[in-house]
């Protein structure tokens, strides 16, 4: 169903419609929550690039078909440009960025610097939309991002010591922060599963040709268990998860929407642990309780007393 109306952007949503955005949101970020561990397996056996490009170019298959089988009608020529960002954002930058940092660093670590993503997400929505959300949203997304910061400082011994790993990270942060931003305000017109697909399919011949590349450049060595990790990150990651993602941020309010991904990390800290080994030291679990404290208290800040 489409709606072109920027009533609809801009107006304050019920109760109920709210509960069911956040809802949705919870969802994708259940969704989102093993991407980065699976992410540093399937690194162990395959090329970042392939691994970033690949999940992309599969996903754009199956979203071609989706699109096909169900005669979509072919976005404007005003939505293909803002496509276009989404596409730069969550289709490359995102998986691209985090694939190359994650050779390099663990899947915890990831996962609290990634905590960034809503208050970067809920900064992009002000200066996109009319959205104003109160000071006391403001204090606590600040407060989940200054965790996040301190947390990759102090995982490198101080902020100086801040590895490029990170500053991947923080570029992925800022990629996703505007595909989200995006994509939320583009699936109240196409639609949510509409606009991802037609986003993978727009950066599909990139996709495609960077995977190509990444085959020839080093051929792959994988074992069953980071091929099913990849099969993964194509599937849910990069497609299925974003039908409930976008589906949440086109409810909103977004800004409010986006802080529920900051559980996002606690939920990947005990994956990793379970899937990876990778230990829970007391930072990890202070950091995790801090953005999780702070997550509430945003979402909360927004719901109608």
């Amino acid at each position: 169903m489409r709606d072109n109306s920027s009533a609809t952007v801009l107006a304050a949503p019920p109760l109920s419609r709210t509960r069911a955005g956040l809802w949705w949101g919870l969802l994708g970020v259940v969704a989102f929550s093993f991407t980065l561990p699976l992410t540093r397996i399937a690194v162990d056996g395959m090329p970042a690039l392939f691994i970033g490009a690949g999940r992309a170019a599969i996903a754009a298959v199956l979203a071609a078909v989706a699109l096909t089988a169900t005669r979509q009608r072919l976005p404007t020529r005003s939505q293909w440009r803002r496509l276009l960002l989404v596409a730069a954002g969550v289709v490359a930058g995102f998986g691209l960025l985090t694939s190359f940092a994650l050779e390099h660093t663990s899947a915890s670590h990831g996962a609290v610097v990634v905590a960034l993503l809503p208050a970067a997400t809920a900064a992009m929505t002000v200066l996109r939309t009319r959205e104003h959300p109160p000071r006391r949203f403001w204090i606590a997304a600040g407060a989940g991002a200054v965790a996040a910061v301190a947390f990759a400082a102090l995982g490198n011994g101080g902020l100086g010591s801040l590895g490029w790993p990170d500053l991947l990270l923080f570029a992925a942060v800022a990629a996703a922060a505007v595909g989200y931003t995006e994509g939320g305000l583009l699936a109240r017109e196409l639609g949510a599963w509409q606009t991802i697909s037609w986003a993978l399919v727009l950066g599909s011949p990139v996709m495609a040709a960077a995977t190509a590349y990444a085959l020839v450049d080093q051929p792959l060595s994988a074992t069953s268990v980071q091929w099913g990790a990849f099969a993964y990150l194509s599937a849910v990651s990069m497609f299925l998860g974003f039908f409930a993602w976008y589906r949440g941020l086109a409810l909103g309010p977004m800004a409010q929407v986006s802080q529920v991904q900051l559980v996002q990390p606690v939920m990947t800290i005990a994956w990793s642990a379970l899937l990876l080994g990778e230990p829970l030291g007391l930072p990890t679990l202070l950091g995790g309780l801090a953005v999780v404290a702070c997550a509430a208290l945003a979402v909360r800040s927004r719901l109608p007393q």
